[in-house]
């Protein structure tokens, strides 16, 4: 799913920029202030570099009803301005891609996880067949921008367009803001005159909420009914795409082998999970903890202190305490359920 590409956001050499690490290390965790900066956006202002993310555009006549019949979205009829997002199965159902699109009337723009462009842009060509369809790969060119607050008005046709006239996304996903596609050498600019946040806070914002992503909670196993997917970037109602039965199987039994979860960590802890740190639970007089899941992704909220989400076996009562894996021995985490253990044709997955 990662590509080799090389780069270096330009405001990594903004004042108080402090880098951030896999898979974000290519523009900043952070400029200084990190609680000030989750406070920033909560207010409405500021904005976030996401200039690392890869992007593509998919044009021609056929576009949506071909992706349509290739990934998860009921795409076919997807009005010029709308955002949705999509996924790409392997036969088995586990999520290969994440798509995050719009479109503008005449090309769908897609943004995915850093590095995962090439490899994407790579199975969509192979998928076109004789069809209308053109792919081209513009992360040399543009990466992405994400702003709080509502979107500028569309235009007269129904898109919301930057002042280069690319269009504006403000999907489901977007966090309560929205995203511009821009080329990097913006940045310095729109850096002297908005003051930016970096990836710590977007980050706080996106686990406090509940939202997965791709490579952190979504790891080579997953499927899209574990992680909350279901409505958001899977439509249960469309033609067959790769993957279906897997999902749709899951989905009518109502038992994802695995769930999502939020876990509020144990304050006393110095340091934060790693990505991939181990959850366990403690059974009866057992010594050792056996271990049911692990942790995504780790962030000091400003308001509700550490918090992380995790994958754990569905089995996992939903009410334990869980042990988290840290630097200095294991860190008790209480559980906020975000998709519930039977989710499925009766039960709805909770997004918050």
């Amino acid at each position: 799913m990662t590509g080799t590409r090389m780069y270096s956001s330009p405001l990594l050499h903004h004042p108080g920029a402090v880098a951030g690490s896999a898979p974000d290390a290519a523009v900043a965790a952070h400029y200084g202030d990190p609680f000030g900066e989750q406070r920033l956006l909560e207010s409405g202002a500021g904005f976030v570099d996401l200039s690392h993310r890869d992007v593509l555009t998919i044009s021609g006549p056929d576009r949506l009803s071909w992706l349509h019949g290739i990934s998860t979205q009921h795409l076919e009829t997807l009005p010029a301005g709308a955002s949705t997002t999509t996924l790409v199965l392997s036969p088995q159902g586990h999520v290969e891609y994440v798509l995050y699109l719009v479109d503008d009337g005449d090309r769908l723009w897609v943004s995915t996880e850093p590095g995962a462009g090439a490899g994407l842009g790579e199975f969509l060509r192979r998928m076109v067949f004789m069809l209308r369809v053109t792919i081209e790969d513009l992360s040399d060119e543009l990466g992405v921008v994400w702003f709080p607050g509502a979107a500028p008005a569309a235009d007269v046709d129904g898109v919301a367009r930057d002042e280069a006239g690319r269009p504006i996304r403000q999907g489901s996903d977007s966090l309560g803001g929205y995203e511009t596609f821009r080329p990097p050498t913006d940045l310095p600019a729109l850096a002297a005159s908005t003051r930016p946040a970096g990836m710590w806070a977007l980050e706080a914002r996106r686990i406090a909420a509940g939202v997965p992503r791709a490579g952190l909670e979504a790891d080579a196993r997953a499927i899209p009914n574990e992680l909350g997917w279901i409505g958001p970037a899977v439509h249960l109602d469309k033609g067959c795409y790769r993957g279906q039965e897997t999902v749709a199987r899951v989905h009518t039994l109502g038992r994802p082998p695995r769930r999502l979860v939020l876990l509020h960590l144990d304050g006393s802890a110095d340091d934060l999970p790693e990505h991939g740190a181990a959850i366990s639970v403690v059974e009866g007089d057992a010594a050792q903890g056996r271990e049911v899941g692990f942790v995504g992704s780790a962030v000091r909220h400003h308001e509700l202190g550490p918090i992380a989400l995790g994958v754990v076996k569905r089995n996992v009562p939903t009410d334990l305490t869980l042990l988290v894996a840290g630097h200095d021995g294991p860190v008790a985490a209480a559980q906020e359920v975000v998709v519930q253990p039977d989710v499925g044709l009766h039960v709805r997955a909770r997004l918050r």
